[in-house]
């Protein structure tokens, strides 16, 4: 059994717990920015297949206090790095400081890519070479205080980075927050669920992934932990086999989106069809005042309006965020809305007052998921 960190956007990390523990894993904890988790090696399969909230899943072979680079290099050398990888593996490592004596990250990369080489020239006679994009063996280091993680990453790509959408729109909504903040709402695709100011579609699709239970990994091309030596190729297809079973044709309910612009329906619509989920979701062209419920009962509306970025947007914006609430109180009958947003001030323009808030991080930007109930 094995220790493993599981990171995440902020405010996520209850959400990542409940995931976690769903899969199986042991001693789950939540943190800042992460879950710590302990498993068998299936774990790590299971949970890079089935997390929706996580960003990366990181194996830690390295803590200690460092405060120079030099610190660093000794650390790392330290480690037997033959029971992680051999000289014809290739290497990367992603590096991030903070608050530490080692104040440069990519030297500090440096440093641990020469302490592993050094070790394999010194020892064999060869080295690893390096590969910056798909490498064998990727390595995570975190230097926060000067104390120094150095972890064996799972994931290598963004496990938020689904496959979907592969141009980015402009201050898109991240696909592992966007379900996250479904998981929050408790959205499980046993209700209706609609976005009427849909954009690139990220709601919509994450929705429709959640109601048919395909898995976010399940069509993804690559990992990290291919490259680890332990990588069982026949107990991933397994673990994939499975999940595969136990995707649905079709959400149980309606999945619908729409936008004002059509270039944003057309992309929705695009992005979906890449998802698998072109024929679960529908997407139409409308202006928010003109947006209706699908048949069915009442369920969600979720929506990432416009916030604002500068002096005076708040002001035009707000006519936005009051028409929302008005169109859904008056043809949305037992609708629930939640409307996601980085200004406390725009969602107050709502003209009914919210149940309950929550904050969440996209990015470095505080955020909060106001839920309304006009029932």
């Amino acid at each position: 059994m094995a220790s493993f960190f599981a990171t995440c956007s902020r405010g996520l990390e209850p959400i990542l717990a409940r995931e976690l523990t769903a899969l199986g894993a042991d001693a789950v904890a939540a943190g800042r920015g992460g879950v710590r988790f302990d498993g068998e090696p299936v774990i790590v399969y299971r949970a890079s297949l089935w997390l929706r909230t996580a960003v990366r899943i990181l194996r830690p072979v390295l803590e200690a206090r460092v405060r120079t680079p030099d610190e660093l290099y000794d650390a790392v050398r330290s480690i037997d790095w033959s029971q992680f990888m051999t000289p014809g593996h290739t290497l990367a490592v992603d590096c991030n400081v903070r608050d530490s004596g080692i104040t440069h990250s990519q030297y500090a990369a440096r440093r641990v890519k020469d302490a592993i080489c050094d070790q394999f020239r010194d020892r064999l006679g060869v080295r690893p070479s390096v590969d910056t994009d798909r490498p064998a063996i990727g390595l995570n280091l975190h230097v926060s205080r000067d104390e120094a993680v150095l972890s064996l990453d799972a994931s290598w790509d963004s496990l938020h980075k689904r496959g979907y959408r592969p141009v980015q729109s402009r201050a898109p909504l991240n696909e592992a927050l966007a379900a996250g903040l479904l998981m929050h709402l408790g959205y499980d695709g046993s209700c209706p669920l609609a976005d009427p100011l849909c954009g690139s579609g990220t709601f919509p699709i994450e929705a429709a992934w959640i109601a048919t239970k395909r898995p976010p990994g399940l069509t993804r091309q690559w990992f990290g932990f291919y490259g680890w030596p332990d990588f069982d190729r026949g107990l991933w297809s397994a673990v994939k086999d499975e999940a595969r079973r136990g995707v649905l044709s079709a959400p149980p309910f309606p999945v619908v989106g729409s936008d004002e612009r059509t270039d944003a329906v057309e992309f929705s619509r695009g992005n979906a069809r890449a998802a698998g989920v072109g024929h679960a979701v529908t997407f139409a062209r409308a202006d928010v005042r003109h947006a209706r419920p699908p048949a069915g009962p009442p369920g969600w509306v979720v929506c990432n309006p416009p916030y604002g970025e500068r002096l005076g947007d708040e002001e035009q914006l707000a006519p936005l965020y009051r028409t929302i609430g008005e169109v859904v109180h008056d043809f949305w009958p037992g609708w629930r809305l939640a409307i996601f947003t980085a200004s406390p001030w725009l969602a107050k323009r709502v003209p009914w007052k919210a149940t309950g808030s929550t904050e969440f991080f996209n990015g470095g930007l505080a955020c909060r998921l106001w839920i309304f109930d006009p029932r």
